[in-house]
């Protein structure tokens, strides 16, 4: 079977966030299953040409954008394990800073240069050889399922080739105003309710999501929340829709990267069967942070973006409560939102000694975390599926977390003696704090905490079993 991955980003050749992660850990995967698969990546300035050489591919493209036919070279490389990428370069629109945009917002020209790249999928899957599956990744390449539907005369080698498109958070939809129609040369029986248009406006991802033969996302209960109006930023009837189409498959990790048993970045490693190297890496992370090296007092931790979708709008709220009234430590690393920077910043000067804080990011600062802190706060307001939590639990680590979209499919209640860590479901600063009562009383009990932080180290959410749910999907629409 062969599958045509295309995506705007992809660890470890370019990244921004946890797509990236997903599309350089995801592919190797699917090729190890047996699955011919290569992947379609922007020929951008911020690949690190040394550690991956982009090379000529020994042909080039010509896609129409507007009025015009913009002539590509494109270049090839290949993903650890040996996925080939394909590279179309256009220095107008990928040879500058950043992937997306700047501190100020997104690039002016982003819908000429995402409708271009769409166009490039398809037009590298004719040379390449046509897939069986077109998979394609969020709204930046939304639009090539719909070219591919709505345009199908351009593209006679396709005409086999089934499309999905996968949804990794449906808040970003790649929106542009109605003028930019002439981009993507459709005919405007196309801009409508029931197609591409939005409110007036143009909108990527849901010319996906109507065009593409399937949907999925990023885990089961996320693909149920996106069909109401709290979590479906105004795309839940769409989405209801193709409700027979749309399926939520959960992101794997990759313990080569995340294992405390192997970690080269923490200050010991250690295992479910012998704990013993996790009191170090407290000990480290204390000293890193200043905080006095008591082993006995509970230290929480967070990695995140520092924004109200990560939970800060609840944090805010309980964090001087649970700091001011708990015998805790906590540390955070992160950067984000101005306003979060300078609360989290007066909380550690105001609880000094009980709190330090990394506004910044930092890799194997992260990792440390995982591995030195006892339990992990991710009380986000929504979750497509969260990969931090999943981190925890390889660390021995008991996550906190809000009951929503991936949090609560990959964390099960403790009830002293199954489960792997706590949840909450109402969204208020009182519900996380009783929470987290409810978790502090069992790390008074080291017997019952031992058996959770075995639990929770036993659970497997390897990239394995989400490549063979895929596969299974494959092979669906190839049949279909």
């Amino acid at each position: 079977m062969r599958v045509l991955m295309a995506a705007s980003e992809a660890a470890p050749l370019v990244k921004t966030g946890g797509l990236g992660d997903v599309l350089g850990a995801l592919p190797p995967v699917l090729a190890a299953h047996g699955v011919d698969v290569a992947l379609v990546l922007p020929a951008y300035r911020d690949i690190d040409r040394t550690r991956f050489p982009l090379r000529p591919s020994g042909f080039s493209i010509r896609v129409p954008v507007s009025s015009r036919m913009i002539e590509a070279e494109v270049l090839t490389t290949e993903l650890p394990g040996g996925v080939p990428v394909f590279l179309p370069r256009v220095d107008a629109y990928f040879d500058r800073d950043g992937l997306y945009g700047t501190s100020q917002g997104g690039f002016v020209d982003n819908a000429e240069r995402f409708a271009f790249f769409a166009r490039a999928v398809l037009a590298i899957a004719e040379r390449v050889g046509a897939p069986d599956v077109l998979h394609c990744h969020d709204w930046q390449t939304a639009l090539a399922p719909a070219f591919l539907r709505a345009d199908a005369i351009r593209y006679p080698l396709l005409t086999r080739s089934t499309s999905l498109l996968t949804i990794h958070n449906v808040a970003y939809q790649g929106v542009f105003w109605k003028d930019d129609w002439h981009l993507l040369n459709l005919d405007w029986r196309y801009f409508t309710a029931d197609q591409i248009e939005f409110h007036d406006q143009i909108n990527y991802l849901k010319a996906g999501i109507v065009f593409a033969d399937a949907v999925t996302t990023v885990s089961r209960k996320y693909a149920e929340e996106i069909q109401t109006p709290e979590f479906g930023w105004g795309l839940e009837g769409v989405l209801r829709g193709r409700h027979d189409a749309l399926v939520g498959i959960l992101n794997g990790v990759d313990y080569a990267e995340w294992n405390a048993a192997a970690d080269p970045h923490i200050e010991a490693h250690y295992t479910r069967d012998n704990f013993m190297g996790k009191a170090r890496c407290k000990a480290a992370l204390q000293r890193a942070f200043g905080l006095p090296e008591t082993g006995k007092t509970p230290l929480f931790g967070i990695v995140s973006r520092l924004a109200d979708q990560k939970g800060f709008d609840l944090l805010a709220v309980a964090l001087p409560e649970l700091l001011a009234t708990r015998d805790v430590q906590l540390v955070v690393l992160g950067t984000g939102e101005p306003k979060y920077h300078a609360q989290l910043d007066e909380l550690a000067r105001r609880f000094a000694g009980r709190m330090g804080v990394a506004l910044r990011f930092d890799n194997p600062l992260a990792h440390q975390i995982e591995a030195g802190a006892d339990l992990f706060l991710m009380p986000s307001r929504y979750e497509p599926c969260g990969l931090n939590q999943i981190y925890s639990l390889k660390y021995a680590t008991i996550p906190v977390v809000h009951a929503t979209g991936g949090l609560d499919d990959t964390i099960t209640p403790f009830d002293g003696r199954t489960g792997t860590g706590f949840k909450f479901t109402d969204y208020t600063p009182s519900a996380l704090l009783d929470c987290i009562d409810t978790a502090l009383a069992y790390y008074r009990q080291p017997a019952k905490w031992r058996q959770l932080r075995r639990n929770a180290m036993a659970a497997d959410f390897s990239w394995d079993r989400s490549a063979e749910q895929y596969v299974d999907l494959y092979r669906r629409l190839v049949g279909e």
